[in-house]
């Protein structure tokens, strides 16, 4: 075998090894793969139950209600065609709030509820830290004083 062959034999081998590699990823990642669904996306076809599946849209008006335990909280996620009723057991982020966007992890329930794991709250896009919201407005002047 000269040279030349054993080189494109090598680069064969080495693109059959990542092609696997690849296909051995992808396959364990069908399993492990959270789908986004919004609420009028499940109003006609649920998934699976207990399904590893993201919820999201925007947390409606009036609708949340913390349990007395202070750990659970039961509200409705809506995007406007359809809504969706959740319940999530653990610590809500800071911008969690009614009328804000979210994203809830879990799975659904045969009633078409859905039980969160983790939720994601979102924001907007002119969300600035409470830190910089005062300094974004100073003005300075550029003579000495």
């Amino acid at each position: 075998m000269t040279r030349k062959n054993q080189r494109l034999m090598l680069v064969l081998l080495g693109l059959a090894a990542v092609g696997v590699a690849a296909l051995l990823a992808l396959s364990g990642l069908r399993d492990q793969a959270a789908f986004f669904y919004a609420p009028g996306d499940v109003a006609g076809a649920l998934p699976p139950p207990d399904k590893a599946v993201r919820l999201g849209g925007m947390v409606e008006r009036g609708s949340i209600r913390r349990a007395a335990d202070g750990v659970a909280i039961d509200f409705v996620v809506t995007d406007g065609k359809a809504t969706t009723p959740v319940h999530f057991s653990g610590i809500a982020p800071d911008l969690f709030r009614e009328g804000s966007g979210v994203v809830a992890e879990g799975h659904f329930r045969a009633d078409a509820s859905f039980v969160a794991t983790n939720l994601l709250a979102k924001h907007d896009e002119k969300y600035m830290p409470p830190q910089m919201a005062g300094k974004m407005h100073e003005t300075r002047t550029l003579e000495p004083r």
